[in-house]
């Protein structure tokens, strides 16, 4: 971009950028050697007393100037590393020719070395006293005019890097995330699971109720789907011989944006031979308790204002129940249920078209989820919206399957998971002809079948999202401020 084109700062950044590299110094050397950060540097000489200071150790940090403030011949500014802050002092009579024009031609954003030693001012703050300044990068961008934050979301979302540099806290979120993914891998890891990786780019999409993101590749003249889910190759794993496998990877669902849903999202799903879903109730209260004690210290704390509790043992609570108790309608009343669904039901949707278990888990949706706080297992769906789950042993209306909820919103799925070929073969049947008022339903697949008849031991699998239990865990109320990079509408 041409000078003419910029802002009156940006303009000025580019002309001492011009000024760095006429008097032959390098704006942006290829490395430069560190030896400290701002947290490790406060934590080991926070006995320093004010006017202290250790001449005898050297340092070498880097990062970004995010404030600056001149004293007469002296200067102080701050440096933003990856672990924080720490106040850089530094006199111009200090440094060589080359340091102190790089150190002149300094601006708000820029990225420098610096290299001197520790000591606590007599205002009391732990510093370093820099003898060498180096010119790492010569920015161009300024910075947000508000280094606590950027207020406005659309910058925050789509200019990811500026939210980054000026708010700590948004920095806390995203290592709060790893920190939940990392202790997610090593309970699991732990219990003897296989962490596997399966196709992104499917032929046939499957595993959930979806509508899929497609392509086309050119060297096979064929059409691929994006994964919706990576349920059935990880069957064919368990039928493969691996009794625990799991996969923490991204899914892709062509569906709505909302405060809880994005089309690319990171699901965990984990399945284990010869268990149930009774099994994973258990396991499922494990791994989450595991994961909020890790990241919080304690089961109890709040979530946007109001205390969430995952105490276990979690309550159980059946979709017919639910139903019964805040709905207050027999779920088993066709009429009941058409009633309810007209009155209270979205006006835009059709349920006339709907099997009657869609019709019972949307009444579930209505009247139920509203009042779910603190975590909860809903537990044994109607038939007809699970294909991929065994048959209740004590009610054939119902199949083995809970859905865990926390904060008003579904965090994990499990199932019994059904391994009768001719039965999973009749359901998929049911669910292609289903496609033509729903395509969503979930399509016939031939290879998956195959493997189902190969013999799949009894096994017990889980879907956790990561993104809701992120937000949950860092307090967070909008799934966009939990992922790098949400998709958004074009600018």
């Amino acid at each position: 971009m041409s000078d003419q084109h910029d802002n009156p700062i940006k303009a000025e950044k580019r002309k001492k950028l011009h000024a760095l590299k006429e008097k032959g110094i390098n704006p942006y050397p290829y490395s430069f050697d560190r030896n400290g950060d701002s947290e490790q540097i406060k934590k080991d000489f926070a006995h320093l007393q004010s006017g202290e200071k250790k001449e005898d150790q050297v340092f070498k940090l880097a990062g970004r100037v995010m404030t600056f403030r001149a004293m007469g011949k002296a200067s102080f500014f701050n440096l933003q590393d990856m672990k924080g802050r720490l106040q850089i002092y530094i006199k111009t009579e200090d440094l060589n020719e080359a340091d102190t024009i790089a150190f002149e031609h300094i601006d708000l954003g820029d990225i420098v070395g610096v290299e001197g030693y520790v000591f606590r001012t007599q205002k009391g703050e732990i510093s370093l006293y820099a003898k060498k300044l180096t010119m790492l990068t010569k920015t161009l961008e300024p910075l947000p005019e508000k280094f606590h934050g950027i207020q406005d979301v659309e910058i925050k979302y789509r200019h990811r890097h500026l939210d980054l540099i000026s708010d700590p806290e948004s920095r806390k979120v995203f290592e709060t995330r790893s920190q939940i993914i990392r202790e997610i891998r090593n309970f699991l890891d732990a219990r003897g699971f296989l962490e596997v990786e399966t196709p992104v780019l499917q032929p046939l999409y499957g595993g959930a109720a979806a509508k899929p993101f497609s392509t086309h590749h050119n060297a096979l003249d064929m059409k691929l789907f994006m994964k919706i889910s990576p349920e059935l190759y990880l069957k064919r794993l368990i039928v493969g011989g691996f009794d625990k496998v799991y996969e923490i990877g991204k899914n892709f669902r062509n569906e709505g944006i909302d405060r809880s849903h994005n089309p690319e999202f990171t699901m965990l799903e984990y399945y284990e031979a010869y268990t149930d879903y009774n099994y994973q109730m258990k396991q499922f209260e494990d791994l989450v308790c595991h994961v909020v004690k890790k990241t919080k210290g304690t089961l109890k704390f709040e979530y946007q204002g109001q205390q969430i509790d995952f105490t276990t043992p979690w309550k159980r609570l059946t979709v017919y129940d639910g139903i019964q108790e805040y709905a207050q309608i027999d779920p088993e009343n066709e009429i009941s249920v058409n009633d309810y669904l007209k009155l209270h039901g979205e006006k835009k949707k059709d349920y006339s078209r709907m099997k009657m278990g869609e019709k019972q888990i949307a009444i579930f949706e209505i009247a139920v989820e509203p009042h779910i706080w603190n975590p909860i297992f809903v537990l044994d769906h109607p038939v007809e919206i699970s294909p991929l789950t065994k048959i209740h042993r004590t009610d054939s209306r119902l199949v083995e399957r809970f859905e865990p909820f926390a904060a008003g919103m579904e965090i994990g799925n499990s199932y019994s998971e059904l391994n009768d070929p001719e039965e999973q073969r009749n359901r998929l049947k049911e669910q292609e002809a289903h496609r033509v008022i729903n395509d969503e339903a979930h399509p016939m697949d031939e290879d998956f079948l195959h493997a189902i008849e190969t013999g799949m031991p009894p096994t017990g699998g889980v879907g956790i999202g990561i993104e809701r239990l992120v937000m949950i865990l860092t307090d967070r109320p909008s799934i966009r401020d939990i992922i790098f990079f949400p998709t958004m509408k074009k600018s």
